[in-house]
């Protein structure tokens, strides 16, 4: 269980950062620059879950298919 609450503060934590940075960016004027980091930061949080679920159904294959 401490797995699932290690990650849900990670993204929670990638998500404050990125919407800190897009923020003050755009009130710099720097709108690319906020549209970038807010990609990036979604890019970074997708494969983060990417892997979360590779797990999952690596776990989901090795209990269906008896494989060690």
């Amino acid at each position: 269980m401490g797995l699932e609450v290690d990650i849900i503060f990670k993204i929670a934590g990638v998500g404050i950062v990125v919407a800190f940075l897009h923020t003050i960016l755009e009130q710099v004027g720097k709108k690319e620059y906020a549209q970038w980091v807010t990609l990036f930061g979604f890019i970074y949080i997708l494969f983060m879950v990417a892997s979360i679920v590779d797990d999952l159904f690596q776990k989901i294959k090795s209990v269906f298919l008896f494989q060690g």
